[in-house]
């Protein structure tokens, strides 16, 4: 019996450790400024710069003021600020973007990050946002947020937002994780490279074939 116990807890003990390293691993020292040269330390996806070479530019960033060109099949633009603008942000596990929404019908489309949990804030207009809770239950949440109102996305739900108002919206969000990553659920879907088998799709979301040759025909815009 005694034995099944530690057996019990040497696998629960394994689990617990490959789910924490699923995750942006905690730092074990001050910085890890990321370099794409294969010469120097290799920690979570990136090499680390000789610290005596590291100067305040790897941790900075200038440009998150500036609007940026919504005119786009979306309405949006999605400015990423994360360990590939910021070297030094390589093991800190955050990121942070801007994303800018045109009047009225401005979409930030549905979409998860499979390696960070979203907080977002509204600097500027009126933003209607929301997410799905996954299989069985598929539960809506949303909210119409205004300057100042904060909401969460959780890890690999997907989730929205879309500008309500009249005028510009501008929003920030943080990200737990140098790289959080973007599947963008319809780009994913009809645009992939190669297309996904039609039949596959028709049965999945019971269109008729032609409906999916047409979706897959089409240009799916990345506002990231």
């Amino acid at each position: 019996m005694e034995g099944l116990k530690f057996v019990a807890v040497f696998v629960l003990l394994a689990l617990a450790s490959s789910l924490a390293s699923a995750f942006d691993p905690s730092p074990l020292q001050d910085f890890c400024v990321a370099i794409n040269e294969t010469d120097g330390v290799f920690v979570n996806g990136k090499f680390c710069k000789d610290p005596k070479l590291v100067t305040e530019k790897d941790f900075f960033y200038s440009g998150l003021n500036i609007p940026q060109n919504t005119s786009n099949p979306v309405g949006s633009t999605v400015t990423p600020v994360n360990v590939a603008q910021i070297p030094g942000l390589n093991t800190l596990g955050i990121s942070l973007a801007r994303i800018d929404y045109a009047p009225y019908g401005g979409l930030n489309p549905p979409h998860t990050h499979p390696r960070g949990t979203e907080i977002l804030v509204v600097l500027e207009g009126t933003l209607y946002v929301g997410f799905v809770t996954s299989n069985p239950e598929n539960r809506l949440f949303t909210k119409v947020l205004n300057t100042g109102d904060v909401f969460v996305f959780p890890i690999g739900l997907i989730h929205f937002q879309f500008n309500v108002g009249k005028t510009n919206a501008v929003a920030f969000s943080g990200l737990s994780s140098q790289n959080p990553g973007v599947i963008t659920i319809a780009n994913a879907v009809f645009g992939s490279e190669p297309p996904i088998n039609p039949d596959v799709l028709a049965k999945a979301f019971q269109l008729d074939k032609n409906v999916v040759s047409y979706l897959q025909k089409q240009f799916w815009w990345d506002n990231n």
